[in-house]
């Protein structure tokens, strides 16, 4: 593993309720590691990219929506390497390309438009149907680096922060790889808290099972009322508290995830969910430039 990969700067959240409460709340700024492959994509994208090198493929294929940090990140860190990446985008091709993919064609990547219909269909064995490239020149990845190999990158967070001995350690969950990687190298004691971006996550459990192998996940909860509606969902609410905490703080966060995440974990703080002295690490994954499809001024930064 890259040695900057563990180079993770922390910031403290300052408020008068966190001092009466004695409880120190850290954040783990993994958006700043890298301007374009942002927070735990570096870290899913990490060994797939890797593997794909050793097998000599020179073509990177994956998928997601027409705003994912997935894609940009995969597209970049495709040319970095010198690779060509393609990106199986789901949907029709919009009259006014998203900022995102743009974004990903800017970095090299191929763009082509998969129905909704066919796009959950997608896996490594049928994707020479979508590219008109040699599958053998082909290299695969899921969408989100959801995978073994990214539950194994993800894992390697948990380097950096354990180390400063913290009482909760808590992400976002998208698909659970992150969380999943969290978990198979929980190397403290930490209790480790999930926070859902998705309404009614029925696959977590799953998901999680299939990326743990026989591992039992321990020391875990989830807070699932913070999804603020679905993915990608908002309100004002949501928003006024990003920039309140971005005004305080310093620390700019998205309204897809972290946003999310955040707004969750001062709600239990006020709600006295945590116990006095409590040290809380939240991971910061990125994803920032998100906010880019809000109308211009709704966000402070």
């Amino acid at each position: 593993m890259d040695i900057k990969l563990l180079d993770i700067k922390f910031d403290s959240v300052k408020h008068e309720t966190l001092d009466m409460l004695g409880i120190e709340w850290l954040i783990a700024r993994l958006d700043l590691i890298h301007p374009i492959v942002s927070g735990n994509k570096l870290y899913k994208l990490y060994f797939y990219v890797q593997d794909a090198i050793t097998n000599n493929k020179t073509i990177l294929v994956t998928k997601g929506g027409a705003y994912s940090n997935h894609l940009v990140a995969s597209a970049y860190y495709a040319q970095l390497n010198g690779l060509k990446s393609i990106g199986l985008v789901r949907g029709e091709k919009a009259k006014h390309q998203s900022h995102t993919l743009t974004q990903c064609e800017a970095w090299g990547m191929q763009l082509a438009y998969i129905s909704r219909e066919d796009y959950p269909l997608i896996n490594e064995n049928n994707i020479q149907q979508y590219v008109s490239f040699d599958k053998k020149h082909c290299f695969f990845i899921p969408e989100g680096g959801y995978g073994n190999s990214g539950t194994k990158g993800a894992s390697h967070i948990m380097e950096a922060i354990s180390s400063l001995n913290p009482s909760y350690i808590t992400t976002a969950v998208g698909t659970g790889c992150t969380l999943s990687g969290l978990l198979y190298n929980k190397k403290s004691q930490a209790k480790i808290i999930a926070v859902p971006v998705l309404k009614g996550f029925h696959d977590l459990e799953k998901n999680m099972s299939d990326l743990l192998a026989s591992q039992t996940p321990i020391n875990f909860e989830v807070f699932n009322d913070y999804h603020f509606g679905g993915y990608a969902k908002k309100n004002e609410v949501l928003l006024q508290f990003m920039n309140a905490f971005y005004v305080e703080n310093n620390i700019p966060t998205d309204f897809v995830y972290t946003g999310k995440m955040i707004y969750g974990i001062w709600d239990k703080i006020n709600a006295g969910y945590f116990p006095k002295e409590s040290k809380i690490i939240s991971i910061h994954t990125g994803g920032l430039q998100g906010n880019l499809s809000l109308p211009k001024g709704t966000l402070v930064f």
